[in-house]
């Protein structure tokens, strides 16, 4: 079959479109002709190695353990392994595992859930970890209500698109911040207000909001606090920049550290536990009309590099999705 793979860790320049052999599912996985897979930050990390964290984490100190890059999946079940009760061969699904730049791969059955019936296969592989991470963030993290107010940081990328169709659903009242390109679309996720970073800084202080939620991961720990109501709640998705040990997750153990001293609450939301059940609430949410991903493009297996170099550049609205 077909791969994005890479022997080493570093810039998208590693990455080789390879033939390698097709991988055969074990007790509890299911093996899945993949149609449609998508980019997301993540998988800049693990080709990157970046932070080292990630190397200790298990995932290879000196080279990457598994060769094959990618985790978002849309596709078909082929074969099911040993102890698979919610599976056929057929099955419409979508979710992540690792390797899913490829023509198959095996994922557990657990990080499967059925496709939204409404949804291509290209749309539905735009869902999966940035869908199951901002619903995390904003329902579990963020505690949200109904007639709260929302600030998502980040409103025309992949999690932050997400995260306002969800706050919405959710009967809150959201502002948006993101860039001049993105204002449109972010106006038309359902945004109530959206702040255009380049013109206006939406943590000044001069508004208050019950959650932020920062899915760009570069302000400040203390900007992000100016714009919390005094009983908010703070919760940092991910980030980026920082040193080379811990990356952007400095700004997570930062908050973490500060939270029991103050009365708001700080999260973090460093790993996203990508379970079946947040992927069938997402289908609820979009067989109903009220969520919808945004893909800015789709390319083939072989324009990964390409797609990894535009997602880190900020160049994306919503997601990149890859044919396979």
């Amino acid at each position: 079959m077909k791969a994005m793979t890479h022997a080493a860790y570093g810039p998208t320049s590693v990455l080789r479109l390879e033939e390698i052999d097709r991988p055969a599912p074990g007790s509890g996985e299911v093996l899945v002709r993949i149609h449609a897979a998508s980019v997301d930050p993540g998988v800049w990390h693990l080709m990157a190695g970046m932070p080292y964290l990630i190397r200790a984490m298990g995932f290879g100190l000196r080279a990457p353990k598994d060769r094959v890059r990618g985790q978002d999946l849309a596709g078909r079940v082929e074969s099911v392994g040993p102890d698979v009760t919610r599976f056929r061969p057929g099955d419409e699904v979508y979710g992540a595992c690792d390797g899913s730049f490829a023509e198959y791969a095996c994922a557990k059955e657990e990080s499967l859930a059925h496709k939204p019936a409404n949804l291509t296969f290209e749309q539905a592989a735009a869902v999966p970890v940035s869908g199951v991470t901002a619903l995390q963030a904003v329902r579990d993290a963020g505690r949200l209500k109904a007639g709260q107010s929302v600030l998502v940081i980040g409103a025309g990328g992949g999690i932050g698109h997400f995260a306002v169709q969800l706050a919405k659903a959710l009967g809150a009242h959201v502002t948006g911040v993101c860039s001049t390109s993105k204002a449109d679309l972010v106006r038309s996720l359902g945004a109530d207000e959206v702040v255009d970073y380049t013109r206006e800084d939406a943590t000044d202080g001069s508004r208050r909001y019950d959650l932020v939620l920062d899915t760009a991961g570069n302000r400040p720990l203390a900007a992000l606090r100016r714009a919390l109501a005094p009983r908010g709640t703070l919760v940092i998705v991910g980030g980026e920049g920082g040193g080379d040990w811990i990356g952007g997750n400095g700004r997570q153990l930062r908050a973490l550290l500060l939270s029991p001293f103050t009365g708001q609450r700080l999260r973090g939301l460093a790993v996203m536990n990508l379970r079946h059940g947040d992927l069938d609430t997402l289908r609820e949410f979009i067989e109903a009309g009220s969520l919808t991903p945004v893909v800015d493009r789709t390319c083939p297996l072989a324009e990964v590099p390409r797609a990894i170099d535009e997602l880190m550049a900020g160049q994306v609205r919503g997601k990149i999705v890859v044919r396979i």
